[in-house]
């Protein structure tokens, strides 16, 4: 154990984080996610959920204000909002200020997500539950 280091944040997640570059890009998926298939570096978080994970990574790293949109969320087939993205929304403003967000449509979302440095594979419940995370420059 280490000092500053969010209890949820394993020694794998940990690694992963650190090895990420500026610009590299990091999944956090909901338990639906097809996370094995997708071919990246997988670290798997079972038992935990996307907000806590979110909220403990955005402690440790900063995101990318070098580009428009430095978080994506999967996007929703229906006219409602998922309840957790304002959940998101909060937790993002309270680490990174008032960051924009994009909306991936499904399919464009899993393509994007093969080229990330790593997908963290959670037991979120909530479904549209998925959200990328590109890297900044630590200052």
């Amino acid at each position: 154990m280490l000092n500053g280091i969010p209890k949820n944040v394993s020694p794998e997640l940990i690694k992963v984080l650190m090895e990420m570059g500026h610009g590299d890009e990091i999944i956090l998926s909901d338990g639906n996610y097809p996370a094995t298939s997708s071919g990246n570096t997988l670290v798997r978080c079972i038992g935990l959920g996307v907000p806590e994970l979110l909220d403990s990574i955005l402690t440790l790293m900063p995101l990318d204000d070098y580009v428009e949109s430095p978080v994506a969320m999967m996007e929703s087939p229906t006219p409602e909002e998922p309840p957790i993205w304002a959940t998101y929304r909060e937790i993002i403003a309270k680490h990174a200020g008032d960051v924009k967000i994009s909306h991936i449509e499904h399919d464009a979302f899993i393509e994007r997500a093969r080229k990330c440095y790593a997908i963290v594979a959670t037991s979120e419940e909530a479904t549209y539950a998925n959200i990328l995370l590109r890297k900044g420059v630590v200052k």
